[in-house]
């Protein structure tokens, strides 16, 4: 499972026998070895940006079937990136791409919700901080809200683990923090 020099099977150490069973899958191991150094991403490759995604997880998982929800939406979150810049970053998000992988093994709607929309919140903020479209940013933000219901606390469980990595700007962790605590009073 060499490749780049990096054995991301060892790096990341799978535990579950699904997440084993994708480190058997030549795809998913050829989008962990994708990417190179960018903002946001001094890591470069995916598998990397993963290991600091888990090393997050052990930090805020609150439980053990917490800690295992996250650990599988962190291997795959962004394992797609690879075929979203083959089809065009306009055709599909690789968080769609990753959902749909991820529906041959895992009958679970919401783990596959979170791992569709992991950037979502981060879309949500852009809209209103950088476009300049508040309307838009609060009709998606509802959205969001929506579709993930009681599962906001994992949603956000997982926003913190994968925006506390590299050089990623934080801002956007301190909005949505705010709304989370809003929502969850």
């Amino acid at each position: 499972m060499l490749q780049n020099g990096l054995d991301f099977h060892s790096l990341l150490q799978p535990e579950t026998e699904l997440e084993v069973m994708l480190f058997d899958i030549p795809i998913f191991r050829e989008g962990l070895h994708w990417g190179k150094p960018r903002f946001g991403h001094p890591e470069g490759m995916v598998g990397l940006h993963v290991r600091e995604v888990l090393d997050n997880v052990e930090h805020y998982a609150s439980n053990e079937e917490t800690r295992k929800q996250l650990r599988l939406i962190a291997l795959t979150h962004d394992t797609f990136k690879f075929q979203e810049f083959q089809l065009g970053r306009r055709v599909k998000h690789h968080g769609l791409l990753a959902r749909e992988f991820m529906e041959r093994y895992l009958d679970d709607p919401a783990l596959l919700d979170l791992i569709e929309l992991h950037d979502e919140a981060f879309y949500c903020w852009r809209a209103a901080n950088l476009e300049g479209q508040p309307t838009a940013s609060a009709q998606r933000l509802d959205k969001l809200l929506e579709t993930v219901g009681d599962n906001l606390p994992l949603y956000f469980d997982f926003y913190k683990c994968d925006t506390r990595t590299g050089d990623k700007v934080q801002a956007p962790l301190l909005w949505f923090e705010e709304v989370v605590i809003s929502r969850l009073k």
